[in-house]
């Protein structure tokens, strides 16, 4: 780190280099004796250290919203860092001996530019930077750079240690690295355990909430698939080659392409790690493809792909909204809206706790029949004991049908998984575009409702629909060949449910706009399966409100109560040997 940079923060970047070389070539009065070109070799160094700290600490302040103001700035930032880096090798023995370079310093140079890969796969939801951020974290782990910190009595540098584990812990989250995960989070256990020994300090109870949080995010999903040597299978959720069912010569479906999608996630007690809940971050890899290794040219890292677009392999971009405030949500919106191309799909997923009416109204407009909480701090709403006394006023941060009218301009594909969904029943469609709601049941059998915190069934069945079967069917491990064997049925079943949506007769066209696209497709054919799933489930059929819904109604008995697609549900359910948990007559009784 520049040296003397914070003492003196009113000071330009020159001068602040100056101070810094001083202070680093000050050792026992030998400054004079450093020959000139070490000394330009410091300097140099010096002020690319204090110039990438700057643009590092800009990117702070870009707008979180909108998706090309950004990019020069991001350009500007990897340069730096590249030269910075490539510097920092090839002048390490002058550094070590004239600068005092500590491996620290040079891991924490590695571990910003990993932060800069993540934050571009945030803003570009290119799954391949997420690859070079693992790359640099790794290297940062392999060859030690924080080992000597601990010696240090700097409670601070030890800190940034503990961050950087954190930060690579959802890398290797995001990129299903499991084993990594494991092996990180007992080092990051010792280093937290030391941290407290060592020094008295505020945040133990913080940091041990981190290790409680990650490891409940790992022990999330309810079925294990395991090899024949018992050992675990890591299964990704992402789009492969062959994930959504091809369209068939003859279909007729639109031609809109997902680009943009806002999750939003605010469920109380749900599983979380990050600003991330289990159901935000299922969703996420839901609208990803598998990633692919980039070149690592670390002459423009991360720019590879920004002017020249990869054919096909673009993915929808995202925002992910832990807990956002209205205001914050329609600003984002409003930016997705305004940035969305021609013939494209903005998304907006909703996994959040339910508001209701508060009392009959006279009315049956689409701010009548309530919503989804968009954030729970109750400290940030205005007038809250008001609001708690007075039923007459709605809450501030509920998100109703109404608050998305005026997206409806444009194609508007959204996905609510709450106890309020079927508040989104009610939309209509003002404009005429393509709108599509997939609503998730308001409540679940009680033999499963103890599992919420683990994640929503629903948005289960969209991220993973096969584990969601085992997981109703009781099942809580498999072996990996039956799941294979199971696994290829399901897309078989996904491409009968395709040729259902597209040879009925009577359904919404708007499902058919958006069936072009392969994530959207995706998402369709797994929420029939959804449907006909809990439709065909014993304990489901208890109450009509464990079954999912949509805006506009799908035709039932050419879709999610389809009898070919019910005779394939019991198929699956044979080959898995829990065909008793289904009904074999599946007639509607309601």
């Amino acid at each position: 780190m520049v040296r003397g940079a914070a003492r003196q923060p009113r000071t330009g970047p020159a001068s602040r280099t100056e101070f810094a070389l001083k202070e680093a070539m000050s050792t026992g009065g030998m400054e004079d004796d450093i020959p000139q070109g070490e000394r330009k070799t410091v300097t140099d160094f010096c002020y690319l250290l204090d110039k990438s700290k700057q643009l590092f600490n800009g990117l702070r302040d870009l707008p979180q919203y909108g998706q090309k103001q950004w990019q020069s700035y991001f350009g500007r930032t990897f340069d730096v860092y590249t030269k910075l880096w490539k510097f920092q090798q090839q002048h390490r023995q002058v550094l070590d001996n004239r600068y005092g370079l500590k491996r620290w310093q040079i891991g924490e140079i590695a571990s910003k530019i990993g932060q800069l890969y993540y934050h571009y796969y945030l803003r570009t939801s290119e799954t391949s930077y997420l690859n070079e951020a693992f790359s640099f974290y790794s290297a940062i782990r392999q060859r030690s750079y924080y080992s000597q910190v601990n010696k240090e009595d700097r409670p601070e540098l030890v800190v940034k240690k503990l961050r950087y584990y954190a930060r690579f812990i959802v890398v290797c989250l995001l990129l299903n690295k499991m084993d990594v995960v494991k092996d990180l989070v007992k080092e990051l256990s010792d280093e937290i355990e030391d941290y407290t020994h060592r020094f008295n300090t505020e945040d133990q109870v913080e940091w041990n909430l981190v290790l409680q949080e990650v490891a409940a995010f790992v022990e999330a999903d309810p079925v294990m698939v395991l090899n024949d040597d018992n050992t675990l299978v890591i299964l990704s959720n992402r789009l492969s080659e062959t994930g959504a069912p091809l369209l068939e010569q003859g279909m007729i479906v639109g031609q809109l392409t997902l680009a943009d999608a806002l999750i939003i996630g605010n469920c109380n007690n749900q599983v979380k790690f990050s600003e991330l809940t289990i159901d935000m971050f299922r969703m996420l890899q839901a609208l990803e493809r598998e990633p692919m290794n980039l070149a690592s040219q670390m002459s423009k890292p991360g720019l590879q792909e920004t002017t020249e677009k990869p054919a096909r392999r673009e993915n929808p971009h995202k925002y992910l909204l832990y807990k956002p405030t209205f205001s914050q949500l329609y600003t984002f919106l409003a930016a997705s809206f305004k940035e969305l191309p021609a013939n494209s799909v903005l998304l907006i997923y909703l996994s959040a706790t339910g508001v209701f009416p508060s009392g009959r109204s006279d009315s049956e407009g689409p701010y009548d029949f309530g919503g989804v909480l968009t954030n729970s701090n109750r400290d940030i709403i205005n007038g809250d004991g008001i609001h708690k006394r007075n039923q007459s006023y709605k809450e501030m941060h509920c998100l109703h049908p109404g608050d998305l009218y005026p997206f409806t301009r444009k194609p508007l594909f959204i996905i609510v998984d709450s106890s309020n969904s079927v508040a989104y029943k009610n939309f209509t469609n003002l404009f005429g575009q393509p709108l599509v709601c997939l609503l998730s049941p308001t409540a679940y059998p009680k033999a499963l409702q103890d599992q919420s915190q683990r994640g929503s069934l629903f948005t289960f069945f969209l991220n993973n629909p096969l584990m969601a079967f085992l997981f109703v069917s009781g099942l809580s491990s498999m072996r990996k060949g039956l799941w294979d064997k199971c696994h290829d049925y399901l897309r078989k079943i996904n491409r009968d449910i395709a040729q259902l949506l597209t040879h009925s007769r009577s359904i919404d066209q708007a499902f058919l706009q958006f069936f072009g696209d392969e994530f959207l497709r995706l998402l369709l054919t797994r929420f029939i399966f959804c449907s006909a799933t809990m439709r065909m489930h014993k304990i489901f059929r208890q109450e009509t409100r464990n079954y999912p819904e949509s805006y506009p109604q799908l035709p039932r008995d050419e879709t999610v109560e389809n009898p070919h697609l019910q005779k394939h549900i019991l198929e699956l359910a044979s080959m898995l040997d829990v065909r008793n948990v289904f009904l074999e007559t599946t007639l509607d009784d309601y």
